[in-house]
C-alpha cells in the first residue's frame, strides 16, 4: 500500500505569474506624491566613502597535505654481452673480446669515437664548467628586504602536565633533529604525575617525537657529541650525568653515581675537544665544575671548586649556572655564576688555586648565558638581569658594549654562527630579539613575539637560518630567519673588528683614568690621615698652652733678674776697691744708653737721670 501526502496551496498565494518571454513595458502601480510623507523625512549627514573598483580578496593560511618521500637505490650490473656469454666467466669474456677486436668495424668505431672524446677532453681543459659567474656582483648586492622571521613548526610537550624546555641541542651533522630537555625548575610545583622524559624531534614532523630519552631524573640540559652524532650527554635535576647512544634505545647507556655527582641541578654540560671524543664537563649551582669521561661515569676525572678565595672551600663557592668552552682554546673555559660574576679559568694550571685566573663582575643577577664570539674569541657575550653585555678579555672592570635595560628579564642568548655582528636574546615576555650591532646598538634589529609565555632557552642552527626557542609551557618553536640576518655581509668582519678594538681602547682609557683618580684619592686620604695623626700627637689643649706660656715668661724674667744681680754685685765689688772713681762711673752710667731689657728696680733707676 502506497502512502501519498499531498500539499495544497491556493493560486493567489503563488504570487505574480512568471512570464519567460520578451514583452513590452507594462504599468503595474502608479504611486502619486504625498506631501504629508515629507514631514516624516529625516535628513542625514552626508558621508564620502572611497570605493575600490576591484574584487575584495582575502588571504588564508592552510596546512597542505604532507608528502613523504623514500630514498631508493638501484644496483647496476654489467650488461651488453650476448646471451651465450656469461659475464661472470673470465675465459668467455676474454674470448669474445678478442673476437670483437679482430673485426674491422670495431677499429673504425674506436678511431671515430677517439676523435670525439679527444675533442670533449680538450673542451674540458679549456673551459671551467664549474666556474661561478658574477660571483663578485652577488657579494656586492645587498638585500633590501626588511628583517623578518617566520614560524615553521612548534614542538609541544606531549604530556598532560606541561614542563619548561630548559635545554636545546641541534644535531651536529644534518641539523634535521632537535633534542630538547624538559624539567620543572620550581621545586614546589613538581608533582607525581609529571613525566621525566625528554625528546628528540624531527624538524619535519612536529606531531610526535622521533625518540624518547628516559632519564632517572628530569633533564635540565643536554648536548649532542660533535664527533659522534649518535651520542648525547645530559645533566639531571638531581645532579647526575647521563649518557645516551641513540642506536641502543631510549634508556641511558650509563649514568654517574649520586655520591660522586653534583649536589644541585646540572645547569650546563658541554663536550670537550679531545682525541677520544668522550670527554665532557658540567657546572652546577653547588659551586663545582666536574670533568667526565663517558666511558666511565663512576666518578669525575677532575674537580674544580669555584671559591674566589682560592682555598677550595665549597661553602664559599659561587653557584655556576652557565658554562663556555671554545675548541680553539682547549685549556681555557669560563663559568657564569648566580652572583653575576663571570669566572675565567685555566684547566692546565699547576695548582687548583691557579686555575681561577680572573673575574668579570657586571650583572645584578645570575648569568644565564655565556658564549664567545665564534669569529672573535677574545670577545664574549653574557646575559643577566635586564641587559646583554659584550666583554673583552683585556678589560676586567667593565664590558665594552651593552644593551639598554629591557622591560622584561633576559633568560638566554647566543651568537649567530655565520654573522659575527648578530646575536639573539629571549625574554620572559615571550619575545625573541635579534641584534645587529653594526646596524644599530640601542634597539634590536628585529623583535618577534614568539608566544605568550616566557622563553627560557635558545639555540641557533649551524647555518644560521633556523632558531629554536623553548618556552615555559613546553613548546619549542622553530623559526626561520631571513637571508639578510643569516648571510655574511661585505666587510662585516673588518668593521666589527674595528668596532671591538675602538670600544676596547675607550674602556682602557676610562679604566686608566679611574685608576688614577682612585690613586689620587688614596694618597690624599693617607696624607690627611697622617696630618690628623700628627695633630693628635703634638696638639695641646688651650689650658696647657696658657701654662706653657706662663712658664716661659717667668723663666725669661728670672734669667734677666739673675743677670742684673750679677752685674750689680760686680759693680759693688769694683766700687769697694776704687772709691775715687765712683762719681766718674755714675756720670758715665747716666750717659750710657740703656742696653738691658729686663724688668725690676735696676731698670727704673737707670731711667731716673734722664727724667
Amino acid at each position: 500500500m502506497e502512502i501519498v501526502h499531498v500539499y495544497t496551496k491556493l493560486r493567489e498565494e503563488f504570487g505574480r505569474q512568471a512570464i519567460f518571454s520578451d514583452r513590452p513595458a507594462e504599468l503595474l502601480v502608479d504611486v502619486l506624491p504625498d506631501p504629508s510623507l515629507g514631514l516624516q523625512f529625516i535628513e542625514k549627514t552626508p558621508r564620502d566613502q572611497a570605493l575600490q573598483a576591484c574584487l575584495d580578496m582575502s588571504e588564508h593560511q592552510v596546512n597542505t597535505e604532507r608528502f613523504e618521500s623514500d630514498s631508493c637505490g638501484i644496483n647496476h650490473v654489467e650488461g651488453g654481452w650476448p646471451k651465450d656469454v656469461n659475464p661472470q666467466e673470465m675465459e668467455q669474456t676474454i674470448r669474445f673480446r678478442k673476437k670483437v677486436e679482430k673485426d674491422e668495424s670495431y677499429i673504425n668505431s674506436t678511431l671515430h669515437l677517439g676523435s670525439v672524446m679527444e675533442h670533449c677532453n680538450r673542451q674540458n681543459n679549456a673551459v671551467d664548467i664549474y666556474q661561478v659567474y658574477f660571483e663578485d656582483e652577488e657579494e656586492v648586492e645587498e638585500s633590501l628586504e626588511p628583517p623578518s622571521a617566520k614560524t615553521i613548526n612548534v614542538f609541544r610537550d606531549p604530556n598532560e602536565v606541561k614542563r619548561t624546555v630548559t635545554g636545546l641541542s641541534w644535531h651536529p651533522d644534518s641539523g634535521r633533529k632537535l633534542a630538547a630537555a624538559y624539567s620543572c625548575l620550581e621545586f614546589q610545583k613538581t608533582s607525581k604525575d609529571m613525566s621525566l622524559d625528554s625528546y628528540i624531534w624531527d624538524v619535519e614532523n612536529p606531531n610526535r617525537p622521533e625518540m624518547t630519552l628516559k632519564p632517572a631524573s628530569p633533564l635540565v640540559c643536554l648536548d649532542y657529541n660533535p664527533k659522534d652524532s649518535h651520542t648525547l650527554v645530559g645533566g639531571s635535576y638531581n645532579g647526575q650525568i647521563a649518557y645516551w647512544d641513540t642506536r641502543r634505545g631510549s634508556q641511558p647507556v650509563e649514568f654517574s653515581s649520586v655520591e660522586q655527582s653534583h649536589r644541585d641541578p646540572v645547569y650546563k654540560i658541554i663536550w670537550l675537544q679531545s682525541k677520544t671524543g668522550t670527554d665532557a664537563f658540567s657546572a652546577s649551582t653547588d659551586g663545582q665544575v666536574l670533568w667526565w669521561d663517558v666511558r666511565k661515569l663512576s666518578e669525575p676525572t677532575e674537580r674544580l671548586v669555584l671559591d674566589l678565595g682560592r682555598e677550595g672551600n665549597l661553602d664559599r663557592a659561587l653557584g655556576a649556572i652557565s658554562l663556555e668552552f671554545e675548541a680553539t682554546m682547549p685549556t681555557k673555559f669560563m663559568v657564569g655564576t648566580e652572583q653575576g660574576v663571570v669566572v675565567s679559568c685555566n684547566r692546565k694550571a699547576k695548582t687548583p688555586a691557579e686555575k681561577i685566573v680572573c673575574t668579570y663582575d657586571g650583572h645584578h643577577g645570575p648569568v644565564y648565558a655565556l658564549q664567545r664570539n665564534p669569529f672573535f674569541p677574545k670577545n664574549f657575550l653574557t646575559v643577566g638581569d635586564w641587559t646583554a653585555r659584550i666583554w673583552s678579555e683585556d678589560i676586567k672592570e667593565s664590558s665594552i658594549m651593552w644593551t639598554k635595560y629591557q622591560m622584561s628579564y633576559l633568560m638566554d642568548a647566543c651568537w649567530s654562527p655565520v654573522r659575527p655582528s648578530v646575536f639573539f636574546t629571549v625574554k620572559m615576555d615571550g619575545v625573541l630579539d635579534v641584534w645587529d650591532i653594526l646596524f644599530k646598538q640601542n634597539d634590536p634589529t628585529l623583535s618577534l613575539k614568539v608566544c605568550d609565555e616566557a622563553l627560557y632557552s635558545l639555540r641557533v642552527q649551524d647555518n644560521g637560518r633556523l632558531v629554536a626557542c623553548g618556552s615555559q609551557q613546553g613548546g619549542a618553536t622553530l623559526l626561520e630567519i631571513c637571508s639578510g640576518l643569516s648571510t655574511l655581509q661585505k666587510n662585516e668582519k673588518s668593521l666589527l673588528a674595528a668596532m671591538f678594538e675602538r670600544e676596547t681602547k675607550r674602556e682602557k682609557i676610562l679604566e686608566a683614568r679611574q685608576r688614577e683618580i682612585r690613586l689620587k684619592e688614596r694618597s690624599r686620604s693617607e696624607q690627611s690621615r697622617e696630618e690628623e695623626g700628627g695633630r693628635e700627637e703634638g696638639e695641646e689643649s688651650p689650658d696647657q698652652l696658657i701654662v706653657r706660656a706662663e712658664n716661659d715668661f717667668y723663666s725669661v724674667v728670672e734669667t734677666e733678674l739673675r743677670k742684673r744681680r750679677e752685674r750689680e754685685d760686680e759693680a759693688n765689688r769694683s766700687q769697694a776697691s776704687h772709691p775715687d772713681s765712683l762719681e766718674h762711673q755714675e756720670e758715665e752710667g747716666s750717659r750710657e744708653p740703656d742696653q738691658d731689657t729686663g724688668q725690676g728696680e735696676a731698670l727704673s733707676s737707670s731711667l731716673k737721670p734722664r727724667q
